[in-house]
């Protein structure tokens, strides 16, 4: 049972058609067996009996066999009132094509009944429906009643029928299935939408009672959800705000020291700097993206610029672009990643950093890498939560959401990222994002 499971459909639009098919199919097997059983049997004894009775007329007489040197054929043949009947013997009915006819036994017992002695009859179909009988009379010869009108090709409008219900009726199921799971099918881009950090507009309530409470309910969900989002960037934009006008005051204080304090005053500012990053991580994280629209962009084009703008400080940058096409992007949280990840490579790093970016055919992808001492493999998978830091053997410096604002984002953008040690020494961080 379990290989057959493989096989059978897991989505609901898939079961319902195949159980509205397969009910068809059962329905359709019945009908045609119906059909056969009481009205195709009924008309093939009707022709039976006529044909008997036909068969019959031709012995009542007798046959003058002898006289005037006639055979039993020529005897029979001229005792036929039915232009289309024709006798035959052996050796006439094999040339005639008696070998083709397939033999029956329920019309041959018939037969035997009508005509009080063992009957044969055989059936042939071609361009036209002959029906064969040996008569118990005269078992040397055959009798070919031809139908005219009545050949194989006679039940197609049943057939015909038959086809055309079939149809119509899946072709119903299928809109039916359809229809139903098409809420279903926007109620899961919709789930998607709202992973990502996106709240579409309420989902219009349609289809089955069940399917329209589950609708209702997730509306209300994502309106939830909504809520808390913008009621936490609206209280975190106020801490921030609070934050930074003592710093200021902080800051303002430390530039009336005296010289002899200058180490104290240098110790001040840093820690001041390091307390607004980390502010502006929080506030980078919770928000929601303003610029959401996706314009074609180059990946190079922004490598360049931030590569440019961390030129002044100590160290080496080795830039390494590919051929890469315009993909659409958020031009300005793509430029946030590859910043918070050139930071993240000068914290950590020992003076070098390389910016590349590569196509495969199928996406576009840049990475960012640094020779510091690299992350044990075994926490790199929970670096992207928020608040996490993997930097036991590199420092413990930031607030542990800048690798969760890049997952964030490349999220959003329906791509890729992932981290992995050089076997030099040091981080590789790579992202991929797809062309569509």
């Amino acid at each position: 049972m379990k290989w057959l499971k493989r096989f059978l459909p897991r989505s609901a639009f898939s079961q319902t058609v195949l159980l509205i098919g397969s009910l068809l199919l059962v329905n359709q097997l019945v009908s045609y067996l119906s059909v056969a059983v009481y009205f195709i049997q009924p008309t093939y004894q009707q022709i039976n009996q006529l044909i008997a009775r036909q068969v019959k007329l031709l012995f009542v007489d007798g046959i003058d066999v002898g006289r005037e040197h006639l055979t039993m054929v020529d005897a029979l043949n001229a005792k036929v009132r039915d232009d289309g009947m024709e006798i035959y013997n052996l050796k006439q009915a094999r040339e005639a094509g008696i070998e083709r006819a397939t033999y029956y036994s329920l019309l041959s017992a018939q037969m035997s009944e009508h005509l009080g002695g063992k009957a044969e009859v055989r059936i042939a179909q071609g361009k036209e429906f002959e029906i064969w009988i040996r008569p118990p009379q005269a078992p040397s010869v055959w009798i070919k009643v031809p139908l005219t009108g009545f050949n194989e090709f006679g039940l197609s409008p049943l057939t015909l029928y038959l086809m055309v219900i079939g149809a119509l009726s899946v072709a119903g199921g299928w809109w039916f299935a359809r229809k139903q799971n098409k809420p279903l099918k926007r109620l899961q881009r919709a789930a998607i939408s709202v992973s990502r950090g996106d709240y579409p507009e309420p989902l219009p309530a349609s289809g089955s009672t069940e399917i329209i409470e589950v609708t209702n309910a997730f509306n209300q969900m994502s309106l939830s959800m909504q809520q808390l989002e913008q009621d936490r960037a609206l209280l975190m934009a106020g801490i921030s705000h609070d934050l930074r006008t003592p710093l200021t005051r902080i800051r303002l204080a430390s530039e009336m020291m005296v010289e002899e304090d200058q180490y104290l005053k240098d110790g001040i500012v840093h820690d001041i700097e390091d307390m607004d990053a980390i502010i502006n991580q929080f506030i980078a994280y919770i928000r929601q993206d303003q610029e959401s629209v996706r314009e074609q962009g180059q990946i190079n084009a922004l490598i360049e610029d931030v590569a440019q703008a961390e030129a002044n400080r100590e160290g080496q940058i080795v830039v390494e672009l590919a051929d890469c096409p315009e993909i659409p992007m958020q031009a300005v949280a793509i430029k946030r990643i590859l910043s918070n990840l050139v930071e993240n490579a000068f914290r950590y790093g020992d003076g070098w950093i390389k910016l590349s970016s590569y196509y495969d055919g199928r996406r576009v992808g840049f990475s960012v890498e640094d020779n510091g001492p690299g992350i044990p493999s075994a926490q790199i998978p929970n670096l992207f939560q928020p608040f996490t830091q993997g930097d036991t053997a590199r420092g413990s410096v930031g607030s542990g959401l800048g690798l969760a604002i890049i997952k964030r984002i490349v999220d959003r953008h329906q791509g890729k990222v992932v981290l992995t040690n050089r076997q030099e020494g040091g981080l590789h961080a790579q992202v991929w994002l797809p062309l569509e």
